[in-house]
C-alpha cells in the first residue's frame, strides 16, 4: 500500500490510526505510521485526533506512542481548547493520571482551559480519591500500610560515599531495608492476590492526589476572575459529588471558594446537606467557629435554611438511602442525627413558623419522613422475627439439655454420672449461658416487635434493643455449640483427646455463618450509635 492508501477516511473522517486507537492495537499503528508518519495529526469530522480516542477509551500504551510522535506540527492543536480539553479530560475519565501530570507539566496551559477546565473533570472523579473507596476492615488496613509503589517501601538515602563510610554505611542499610521490603511485599501479594488490586488503587489515589495539587498551583496562576470562575465551579461538583479533598486542595490555595454559591444559592455546605454528603459537611468543623455559624444561618434565594434542607426527604434520596446494607431502621437514625446536627447551627427564627405557608421544619422532617419510618419499622420487626424463632429454638434446646443431661443421672442419688469429670463442668456452664443469654435474647426482640416505632425511637431506644439482641443471640449460639461439643465427648469420646479438634472445627461453622450474614449490620449499628459519630473533624488542617 502507499502513503496515500493508508491515509484514506470512512464517512467519519476517520483514518486507520484512528480505528488501530480505539482498538488498542499499537503494533498496527507502528505499521500504519511507519507507512505515513501524518496519519497522527490527522483529524476525523469530529475534530479528533487518534491520541483523543486512546486517551477516552483508556488506550494507555496506544497514549504513550502516539505521544511519543507529538511533533512541533502537532502541539499547537494539543493546546487548542477544544482538542486540549478533549485530550486531558478524556485521559482522567480513564485514570490515566500520570499521563495528565507529565502532559501538564510539559504544556500548563492545559490546566487552564476555561471552557472544560480539567479541575471539573476529576472533581467528577469519586472514585480517585480516598474518600471515594468502599472498603472492608482488612481492606482498609491493608491499604493503610502498602505502599503506592514497591520502591517507595523503604526510606532512599541518598547519603553516603566511598570517601565517607558512615554515611556509606547509612545508604547501604538503607538500601537494603528497600529490597528486604520490597521482597516482603512482592512475596505478601502473591499470597494475597487483592492487595495487588488494593496498591494499586493507593497509587491511582497517590497520582490523583498529586494531579489536583498540581492542577491547583496552575489554576492560581490565572486573573483572579478566570481563576475564580474556575474553583468556583470545581468545589460545587465536588460538594455535589462528594469529594472533600478537592474542596480541601481548593481551599489552600484560593480560599474565596467559600463563597461559592450555585444558581439557586446554594454554597458547598448547603450542597452536602441536601445530598447527605457527610465527609463534606464535616469540613465545616475546619472552619473558624464564628464562620461556620454564619455561614449555615445563611439562606438561599427562596428563603430555605439549613434546617428547611435538611427536614426535606425527597424520593431520590429516599432511593439513595435505603440502597444501604444496613437497612431502613439505621437510615432513619442517620436522618435524625443529621437534622440533630444541623439544628445546632440554626437559628431560633429557622426553627419557627416564619409565615403561613410553610411548615415548621420539624413537622416537615416528620412528613417527609413518614415513608421511611414505616419501612424502618417493618425492617425491625422482619429482623426480630426471625430473631426470635433462632432464640426460641436456642432456648428450648438449653434448657432440654439441662434436664436430659449427657450420661443420665445416678440411680441412687440422682447426681449425674459424669458429674465428677472437668469436661462436665464446661457442659454445665455453657448450658446455663446459652439458656440465660438466649433468654434476655428472646425478651429483647419481643420488646422490639411491642415498640411503639415512633420517630425518636429510632435514635438510641430500637438500635440499642436490636444491638444487645443481636449481641446475646451470638453468645447463646457459641454457648449452645460449646455445650454440644462437650456432651459429644463425654458420651461418644471414650476420653480421647484428639476428639476436641474435630468437635471445635465444627462448632465454628454455625458461628462463622452468623457473623458473616450478620456482623457488618451490627457493627454499624455499634458505629452509629456508641462511636464518635458522623459528624467529627476530619483533620487540622484550618480552611477558613
Amino acid at each position: 500500500m502507499t502513503k496515500d492508501d493508508v491515509a484514506l477516511v470512512d464517512g467519519n473522517g476517520s483514518t486507520a490510526l484512528h480505528t488501530a486507537a480505539i482498538c488498542g492495537n499499537t503494533e498496527a499503528a507502528k505499521l500504519l505510521v511507519e507507512k505515513n508518519p501524518d496519519l497522527a495529526n490527522m483529524e476525523d469530522n469530529t475534530k479528533n485526533l487518534p491520541i483523543h480516542y486512546a486517551s477516552i477509551i483508556g488506550r494507555r500504551s496506544m497514549v504513550l506512542y502516539l505521544l511519543d510522535l507529538t511533533n512541533k506540527e502537532i502541539q499547537p492543536k494539543l493546546l487548542e481548547d477544544e482538542s486540549g480539553a478533549i485530550l486531558i479530560n478524556g485521559l482522567i475519565a480513564s485514570n490515566q493520571f500520570d499521563i495528565v501530570i507529565l502532559l501538564i507539566k510539559r504544556y500548563p496551559a492545559l490546566a487552564c482551559i476555561q471552557s472544560s477546565p480539567a479541575l471539573d473533570r476529576i472533581a467528577l472523579k469519586r472514585s480517585a480519591f480516598p474518600s471515594g473507596a468502599h472498603f472492608n476492615f482488612w481492606q482498609s488496613l491493608i491499604y493503610s500500610y502498602v505502599p503506592p509503589r514497591l520502591e517507595d517501601s523503604a526510606y532512599q538515602s541518598s547519603e553516603g560515599d566511598i570517601e565517607n563510610p558512615v554515611n556509606s554505611a547509612v545508604s547501604f542499610r538503607a538500601y537494603l531495608k528497600q529490597k528486604l521490603h520490597q521482597i516482603f511485599w512482592k512475596l505478601t501479594q502473591m499470597l494475597v492476590p487483592q492487595m495487588k488490586k488494593i496498591q494499586e488503587k493507593k497509587r491511582e489515589h497517590h497520582q490523583a492526589r498529586q494531579l489536583l495539587e498540581l492542577l491547583c498551583k496552575e489554576v492560581v496562576k490565572l486573573d483572579y476572575s478566570k481563576a475564580k470562575e474556575i474553583f468556583h465551579s470545581s468545589v460545587l461538583i465536588a460538594a455535589k459529588v462528594g469529594i472533600p479533598e478537592v474542596i480541601e486542595e481548593t481551599f489552600a490555595v484560593f480560599p474565596d471558594v467559600i463563597n461559592a454559591t450555585n444558581s439557586k444559592g446554594d454554597h458547598i455546605f448547603r450542597i452536602a446537606i441536601l445530598n447527605r454528603h457527610v465527609n463534606i459537611f464535616n469540613l465545616i468543623y475546619q472552619l473558624n467557629r464564628e464562620v461556620r455559624h454564619l455561614i449555615l444561618a445563611i439562606p438561599d434565594l427562596s428563603d430555605k435554611s439549613c434546617l428547611d434542607l435538611v427536614a426535606c426527604l425527597k424520593d431520590e434520596q429516599s432511593v439513595n438511602l435505603r440502597a444501604g446494607a444496613a437497612g431502613a431502621a439505621l437510615q432513619m437514625q442517620r436522618e435524625l442525627q443529621w437534622y440533630k446536627e444541623v439544628e445546632k447551627f440554626s437559628l431560633d427564627y429557622h426553627k419557627d413558623n416564619r409565615d403561613l405557608e410553610r411548615e415548621v421544619p420539624r413537622k416537615e422532617f416528620s412528613k417527609t419522613h413518614e415513608k421511611l419510618v414505616k419501612e424502618g419499622e417493618e425492617w425491625m420487626k422482619d429482623t426480630a422475627n426471625s430473631c426470635t424463632i433462632v432464640a426460641a429454638l436456642i432456648v428450648t434446646i438449653a434448657f432440654a439439655a439441662a434436664i436430659t443431661v449427657p450420661g443420665g443421672n445416678n440411680g441412687n442419688n440422682g447426681h449425674p454420672i459424669f458429674s465428677n469429670d472437668k469436661v462436665f463442668l464446661i457442659f454445665s456452664l455453657s448450658d446455663a449461658l446459652a439458656l440465660y443469654s438466649s433468654t434476655s435474647s428472646l425478651l429483647v426482640f419481643l420488646s422490639i416487635l411491642t415498640s411503639r416505632y415512633g420517630e425518636e425511637d429510632f435514635l438510641e431506644v430500637l438500635p440499642n434493643r436490636l444491638i444487645i439482641g443481636l449481641v446475646t443471640l451470638f453468645v447463646s449460639i457459641i454457648s449452645m455449640m460449646i455445650a454440644f461439643g462437650a456432651t459429644v465427648y463425654l458420651v461418644f469420646g471414650d476420653k480421647k483427646p484428639w476428639i476436641f479438634v474435630p468437635i471445635a472445627v465444627l462448632s465454628c461453622i454455625p458461628a462463622t455463618l452468623f457473623v458473616s450474614s450478620q456482623f457488618p449490620l451490627l457493627l454499624d449499628m455499634i458505629k452509629s450509635t456508641y462511636g464518635k459519630g458522623l459528624f467529627y473533624q476530619q483533620n487540622d488542617r484550618i480552611l477558613y
